[in-house]
């Protein structure tokens, strides 16, 4: 049994689990998600919490099994909670500043780069011109986000100019000798 499906999500307080065969929709105090899984799994809300059930013990049974019970916690946690992802930005005169909903970069090219959020319900904050901040309810499009502003100019590895996550390491090469 996959410990991870196994495992019930408990809803919190202010939460509103829907469940209608195969659709799962989540209402909390930051907004609503909705997910399509697979039909195979069996989902139910039992006593305060999402219960996800396989109906065999072949491999993709297995597998969906847990990412079906993973995404569901996302979306409980995200409505709750949120996500955040957070991003520096290393180098000579590089600096993201927020225009409107939108986030401008500056950040080497001859032109500044503008990123608008994917959806409603991300937010960007820049506390310091130097530390973007993305926030949401979906942890997919918090990442995907996130990941398109690192893209732009991501850390190169001698001297550690671009942008990265804050928890990111960047192997530093050693440049050539005389």
């Amino acid at each position: 049994m996959s410990r991870i499906g196994k495992a019930p999500i408990p809803v919190p307080e202010g939460v509103e689990v829907t469940v209608d065969s195969s659709d799962v929709s989540v209402k909390g105090p930051k907004g609503s998600l909705e997910g399509r899984f697979s039909p195979e799994m069996e989902i139910s809300v039992e006593d305060g919490q999402v219960v996800v059930r396989r109906p065999s013990d072949r491999g993709e049974h297995r597998s969906l099994h847990g990412l079906t019970r993973t995404l569901i916690a996302n979306m409980v946690h995200g409505v709750t909670e949120g996500f955040v992802r957070r991003l520096e930005i290393n180098g000579v005169g590089y600096r993201a500043q927020l225009k409107g909903r939108d986030l401008e970069l500056a950040v080497g090219y001859s032109h500044p780069v503008l990123i608008a959020p994917a959806n409603k319900d991300i937010v960007f904050e820049v506390p310091k011109p130097t530390q973007i901040i993305v926030r949401g309810i979906d942890k997919q499009a918090v990442g995907q986000v996130a990941a398109d502003i690192r893209a732009v100019r991501p850390p190169e590895p001698y001297k550690g100019k671009g942008i990265k996550y804050e928890e990111e390491h960047i192997r530093r090469k050693v440049g050539k000798r005389a």
